[in-house]
């Protein structure tokens, strides 16, 4: 007996293990945008940018700094005339009586090593270029800036695309709340009109066709919330069976912005720095017509054998050598003044581009502002309205419960409340993204 009981228990809670419902993952707007941040992949891009950025600033900075080159080589000569021996080489008779008095009639000869070993360092440290590597180093540092700043705008939009998605899914939800219960009442009015005893066919219709109409609007409702939530997970990087809850619920009231004057913004930064990096490239174009001046230092070591196997037997020649170098373009056909020439434009396009930009952020900026300041006006009148049409609502279920009027006006009346908060949602919506606005261009 006490054996079976204890079976009847284990069964029981494994029942209740298997039927837990499962837990869904709360998620609140902050944990939205960082996950979506960490799984951006404009965000990683533009992390690979600055990464380029920098490399490239070392690859320019490399140019100052000495350049040490090695050499190794191993010659065989070959005798053409007999493979089989060395080189032999015969100076003529008058040759060699210039060499000596003894040798004079006679021919002199002797024989090149079959193998020869030659290997060398060479070292060259550029000492004054006149501005060539100086202006290429600062044009990439401005590159760098300009791939810093290009991050940060999109960091930026990435945080408001995020905040989007949040916020689209969570009006979704309410917006689904909202077509449950505007489908409830309908429902309600049905079976007050029926358990009266009163229904005639003209209102019992209506009512019908109402539900009907309640029950599509609520089926719409609860795809567009599945379609917020699929598309925030996806972005996220959220397992797309997970169940969410969103935790952070749309504000009814919205402070101040406080919003002072835009004074700069990343896009406003890549440009000027753009300026900067195309005039310094010309000023290296330009350079490139300045002489070079280098120290330079060599290194040689020398051997040479009959006999491959006994190369080294015997110490080799050396020779050194160091001095300065003076490098001096004469004539390059113009190429130096052609490609300043293109960055020079290059630089006054970016500028046009920068007061461009300049006047257009402004105003997309300002008109963030005023929207945000325009749309919480609005929200007070239409929250006041939306009070006004629950009370006309009440009364007239009131009424329609009494018999004082028809299901058309109580139909009329329901679907001015649903549409007023569906205007509050939209209303709230709009201002919270007006907020975003703000923050993605001036914060």
């Amino acid at each position: 007996m006490h054996k079976s009981r204890m079976v009847s228990v284990l069964v029981a809670l494994c029942s209740g293990i298997v039927s837990m419902p499962a837990f869904a993952l709360d998620l609140s707007l902050s944990d939205a945008v960082s996950r979506i941040t960490a799984e951006s992949h404009d965000l990683k891009k533009a992390d690979a940018n600055v990464k380029k950025a920098e490399a490239s600033l070392d690859a320019v900075n490399a140019n100052r700094w000495f350049k040490l080159d090695g050499s190794a080589s191993y010659m065989n000569m070959v005798n053409v005339k007999n493979p089989s021996e060395s080189q032999k080489i015969e100076l003529p008779p008058e040759l060699g009586g210039l060499i000596s008095e003894t040798l004079k009639d006679q021919s002199l000869s002797f024989t090149i090593p079959d193998n020869i070993f030659q290997a060398g360092l060479t070292l060259t440290q550029p000492i004054y270029t006149f501005g060539k590597i100086g202006n290429a180093v600062k044009s990439v540092k401005s590159a760098v800036k300009m791939a810093d700043a290009s991050r940060e705008m999109t960091a930026r939009s990435v945080r408001y695309a995020a905040a989007e998605l949040y916020w689209t899914a969570k009006m979704t939800d309410e917006i689904v709340e909202l077509a449950k219960n505007d489908l409830n009442n309908a429902r309600s009015a049905r079976k007050k009109l029926t358990s009266a005893g009163r229904a005639n066919r003209s209102n019992l219709l209506k009512i019908e066709s109402d539900i009907a109409t309640k029950e599509i609007n609520l089926s719409d409702a609860e795809f567009n919330r599945d379609t917020a939530h699929r598309m925030l997970k996806i972005m996220a990087g959220i397992n797309i069976d997970e169940e969410l809850k969103l935790t952070d619920e749309m504000p009814s009231t919205f402070g101040d912005l406080n919003a002072g004057e835009l004074k700069t913004t990343p896009q406003w930064q890549i440009l000027d720095e753009q300026v900067k990096m195309y005039e310094r490239s010309a000023r290296s174009q330009r350079a490139n017509g300045n002489p070079t001046l280098a120290a330079t230092a060599s290194y040689t070591y020398s051997t040479m054998s009959d006999d491959i196997g006994h190369m080294f037997d015997k110490s080799g020649s050396q020779s050194a050598y160091w001095g300065l170098a003076l490098q001096v373009p004469i004539f390059t056909g113009g190429v130096n003044r052609a490609n300043a020439t293109v960055d020079a434009m290059n630089a006054e396009a970016a500028r046009e581009d920068l007061a461009q930009a300049k006047k257009m952020t402004t105003e997309q900026y300002n008109n963030a502002v005023r929207q945000y300041d325009r749309l919480r006006g609005n929200l007070a009148t239409l929250t006041k309205a939306r009070d006004l049409a629950a009370k006309t609502y009440e009364l007239s279920q009131n009424r329609f419960a009494s018999g004082q009027t028809s299901a058309v006006e109580l139909a009329d009346v329901s679907a001015g409340l649903y549409q007023l908060d569906m205007a509050l949602l939209n209303t709230k919506f709009n201002i919270l993204m007006s907020e975003q606005a703000v923050k993605k261009l001036g914060e």
